[in-house]
């Protein structure tokens, strides 16, 4: 999903934000504390509520976000960093000289 796309569920996102925070904070205590908010959120979007057709209530999407296991984000989080330019070639190799 890219920027300009937005998810039915967007709308909560304000109304959960202590949600996400408690769950990062657990996140935290099993050593993965460099987990942004926003990771978080997008991990919800695409693979949590990937398929969804009918709007779920407050309650539910609270349930989702406290539901989400460390290892299942873990998995995500690598696939999707696969998915990101190799920064040994082309323009990712510009951007790393530039960094070092």
């Amino acid at each position: 999903m890219n920027q300009a796309e937005t998810h039915m569920y967007d709308k909560f996102r304000e109304t959960v934000r202590p949600f996400l925070k408690s769950k990062l904070e657990e996140f935290e205590l099993y050593g993965y504390g460099s987990v942004k908010e926003d990771e978080l959120w997008n991990f919800l979007i695409n693979k949590t509520w990937r398929k969804e057709k009918e709007e779920k209530i407050l309650n539910q999407i609270v349930s989702d976000v406290l539901a989400v296991k460390i290892g299942d984000f873990m998995n995500y989080a690598t696939v999707e960093a696969f998915k990101e330019p190799n920064w040994f070639e082309g323009e990712g190799k510009n951007v790393l000289e530039k960094l070092l």
